[in-house]
């Protein structure tokens, strides 16, 4: 710009420089402020020059960003329109309660690896008259239990709620342990229905592989074979009926009445009771009132059940008239010292048992104590049994009882816990065995022989979650 200017000048002063020579009368003056006018003239027009680049540039890089912004809000619309389809074809997963109270969820898997004879049908929980009782057998077992548990406590101490539990077989077949319904009062009354086992009168302490016949309301009684009588007839938790339960705690002490409403004759393994068929009439009704008092470590519990229904169920006699066998009544006591309350590391748990059960043609009588101290636990169960009436055979072979007598049946148990596997304080290891030896006046009579003892080993795998 300067060398434009100095151009200008210098062309000006020539230009100047000639006129002078021409014109006489122009004044030095004149020609020097017309030189400084055409110079102002030229600076302006070079401003606006520059001016209207400026605006030129300013012009294009607006209308840059319009076309980027414009790209922009396409982007944007086309994001926002890609959630919105997504809306529409697919939901967020949520759980939501209904308000009334809380819900917990838990359980437990049980898988057992077994070793156990097959000498009669004692040491058979599901037996079968059918099968071969002369062999050993392996076994594969066990549930997965998932539970559902929903309560509601005010703040007077009232609640209510339910429990479900859900088994699912090793077998492919699905189960169920409690179903039941519950309110009350918080240390003071409760009421429950449904599906549950009611106040355990012969605990066995770490039960880990301890065989008998029958282990619920179920299936106890297996004809032909020797009966542990274990005060579990009206206890509930059975396939052919229902719970109802009353409970009262009064300082140390616990009152219980449960109601047993079931076909009766689910109590036998294939409906046969001293080698005859039972034949049902009605459904039974179990009574079984329970006192415990406990105090610290020491608890005792007093208990009885009976059946209050005269002619549920029987059989047929030769003549045609119906014999009466549903009058079973059963007692129990059981004291228990728990020095794991105070203790937990080292302390010691010590059952004892004893229960009786007088029924048509028949008297039970079994008593039992076992001991727990560093997950090591070890029992004894002792069963004297008196048959009156029998009717004959009822198997081909693995029978112990084939005629009226008395027998005795003492088992030994044994099992230990490996806790926290892999450090892990959910998962434990159980190892369990027992052994059983049948005594009988009538030994003479039982072709079996060496066959009356029964034994079984057991690895159980145990997880919590």
């Amino acid at each position: 710009m300067k060398k434009t200017i100095l151009a200008v000048a210098i062309g000006l002063s020539v230009t100047a420089t000639s006129g002078w020579a021409k014109t006489s009368n122009a004044s030095i003056e004149q020609r020097l402020q017309q030189l400084e006018s055409r110079l102002i003239a030229a600076e302006n027009r070079a401003a606006v020059a520059e001016n209207q680049v400026q605006q030129l540039k300013t012009q294009q890089a607006a209308e840059i960003q319009e076309i980027k912004a414009a790209q922009g809000n396409i982007r944007v619309e086309a994001v926002e329109a890609s959630k919105e389809e997504i809306r529409k074809n697919a939901t967020s997963p949520a759980l939501s309660l209904a308000g009334y109270g809380d819900l917990k969820i838990y359980g437990d898997v049980e898988f057992n690896m077994d070793a156990e004879s097959k000498h009669g049908l004692l040491a058979m929980t599901n037996a079968s008259l059918d099968n071969d009782p002369t062999n050993e057998q392996w076994d594969l077992n066990g549930r997965i239990k998932l539970g559902f548990e929903g309560n509601r406590t005010l703040e007077n101490g009232y609640f209510a709620g339910f429990r479900a539990e859900p088994l699912a077989d090793m077998t492919g077949s699905m189960n169920l342990d409690d179903a039941m319904f519950f309110f009350g009062q918080k240390d003071d009354w409760a009421v429950k229905v449904g599906r549950f086992e009611a106040y355990d009168m012969f605990p066995l302490n770490q039960d880990t592989f301890v065989e008998h016949s029958g282990n619920t309301a179920n299936d106890l009684y297996d004809d032909g074979s020797g009966y542990i009588y274990m005060m579990k007839e009206g206890r509930g938790r059975s396939d052919a009926g229902g719970n109802f339960l009353v409970s009262k705690q009064i300082d140390n002490w616990y009152f219980e009445l449960n109601s047993l409403l079931e076909d009766g004759t689910s109590l036998f393994n294939e409906g046969g009771y001293h080698g005859r068929d039972m034949e049902q009439q009605k459904n039974v009704a179990y009574l079984r009132p329970v006192i415990a008092w406990s105090q610290d470590e020491f608890s005792v519990a007093a208990a009885m059940e009976t059946n209050v229904v005269n002619n549920a169920y029987g059989y047929t006699d030769a003549n045609g008239n119906f014999v009466d066998q549903s009058n079973r009544t059963g007692y129990g006591l059981t004291m228990t010292w728990d020095g794991l309350k105070t203790d937990p590391d080292n302390g010691v748990v010590v059952n004892v048992n004893t229960a009786y059960m007088d029924a048509d043609n028949e008297q039970d009588f079994t008593a039992a104590a076992n001991i727990l101290w560093k997950r090591f636990e070890v029992g004894y169960i002792y069963a004297h049994n008196k048959v009156d009436d029998f009717a004959g055979v009822v198997c081909d072979n693995g029978c112990f009882i084939r005629d009226e007598g008395t027998y005795d049946i003492h088992t030994i148990h044994a099992s230990y816990q490996i806790p926290n596997v892999m450090d892990m304080k959910n998962f434990d290891i159980f190892l369990g065995a027992y052994y059983s030896m049948l005594d009988s006046d009538q030994a003479a009579r039982n072709q079996d022989g060496d066959d009356d003892d029964r034994y079984g080993a057991r690895l159980r795998f145990k997880y919590y979650f």
